[in-house]
């Protein structure tokens, strides 16, 4: 186990440890003093600041190279979201890799694609989102490293309350439990050279990969889904220089003919003509 790794699990058995201790504490009326409740809540920060510094930061010069140039995706009518065009990290954290990450949602028509909501509805099907089910391209030709389907794909959190619900409470339990529980269901090309291309929330049952299957440029993966740490049915897509987003730094990218779109970007591509057959 790499040092990184290693960190990165004591740091939520700490969590843990953390979060025990207080249900203990008032569970069983405790006499202990409050404080030492905290003391493995310090801990676990202790050893994120000691791995970034001894590990290096995940943006430093190790992922600082040319954008890797990939075939995009996804086909169709789609807007940029979290788009590292604007910023990075793009999502506002270097964790798992996805300091260059992006997220992609499918509008075929202007307003196809329900619109967030202040309190109502709460949440939506699955179905209602254009994005759902839609088809998932290999960007290159790469070998399977990573490929799971088993997670569910929960309701939208598309109004106010899922939204708190989901940053305030989902978002924690799930970062707790592993990065599978962020990424729900994923997939992982080994595309050489060093680059990774991760492939977040896919549908339950979709896959059409097994890890080991070697797959060319064009060849559908899977499918769109809304699993894991996820707001509504979407393609979250980044490269990262390893096979463990626990340890990847993420690195950047750019898809042959449209760039890195810009956030609320539209941008269409063209059904595939190549590419082997799923």
């Amino acid at each position: 186990m790499s040092a990184r790794k290693l960190a990165k699990t004591a740091y939520r058995a700490l969590q843990i440890a953390f979060f025990a201790l207080v249900i203990a504490h008032v569970a069983l009326d405790l006499d202990h003093a409050v404080w030492w409740d905290f003391l493995p809540l310090l801990m676990a920060y202790a050893v994120l600041v000691v791995s970034h510094r001894w590990g290096g930061a995940p943006d430093s010069a190790r992922a600082a190279r040319e954008p890797v140039e990939v075939e995009p995706p996804v086909t169709g009518r789609w807007i940029a979201l979290n788009s590292p065009a604007d910023h990075t990290p793009s999502h506002h954290t270097h964790a798992y890799g996805q300091t260059f990450a992006i997220d992609v949602v499918a509008e075929p028509e202007p307003g196809s694609r329900p619109a967030f909501r202040a309190l109502w509805p709460v949440a939506r099907r699955n179905a209602d989102f254009p994005a759902y089910g839609a088809p998932l391209h290999a960007v290159a030709d790469a070998t399977v490293v990573r490929a799971t389907d088993t997670a569910r794909d929960h309701l939208s959190r598309g109004s106010l309350p899922a939204l708190a619900y989901l940053m305030i409470l989902e978002a924690g339990v799930r970062d707790l439990l592993g990065a599978g529980r962020i990424l729900g269901n994923h997939v992982i090309l080994d595309l050489g050279d060093g680059a990774y291309a991760l492939y977040a929330h896919l549908r339950r049952g979709s896959l059409n990969v097994r890890e080991g299957d070697r797959v060319h440029a064009g060849q559908v993966l899977a499918q769109v889904g809304n699993s894991g740490n996820s707001t509504e049915p979407h393609l979250h897509f980044q490269l990262m220089d390893g096979p463990d987003p626990d340890t990847a730094r993420g690195m950047p990218f750019t898809w042959s003919g449209t760039g890195v779109p810009r956030n609320n970007e539209v941008f269409e591509i063209p059904a595939r003509r190549t590419g082997a057959p799923a």
